[in-house]
C-alpha cells in the first residue's frame, strides 16, 4: 500500500475520528459514533482505499536525494 494521506489530512482525519468515537463511547451512544473508526484507521496507516480509487494523494511527492 503506497501512502496517500498527508500530514494535514492525517491530523484532520484523528481529529475527527477522535470526535466520533468519543461521542460514541459517553455521548448518545449510538452505533453511528463507531463510524469514527474509518478515519481513525486511515490516519493510522497513511493510506486511503477511497483516494486510490479515485486517483487522489495528498501525501507530498519525496525528491531523489532527500531534499
Amino acid at each position: 500500500m503506497k501512502k496517500n494521506v498527508g500530514p494535514l489530512d492525517r491530523s484532520l482525519r484523528l481529529v475527527i475520528g477522535l470526535g466520533l468515537v468519543a461521542l460514541a463511547v459517553m455521548g448518545p451512544r449510538t452505533p453511528w459514533g463507531w463510524i469514527g473508526l474509518v478515519p481513525l484507521l486511515t490516519a493510522v496507516s497513511s493510506w486511503c482505499p477511497l483516494y486510490t480509487l479515485l486517483g487522489k494523494s495528498t501525501c507530498p511527492v519525496v525528491r531523489a536525494g532527500g531534499r
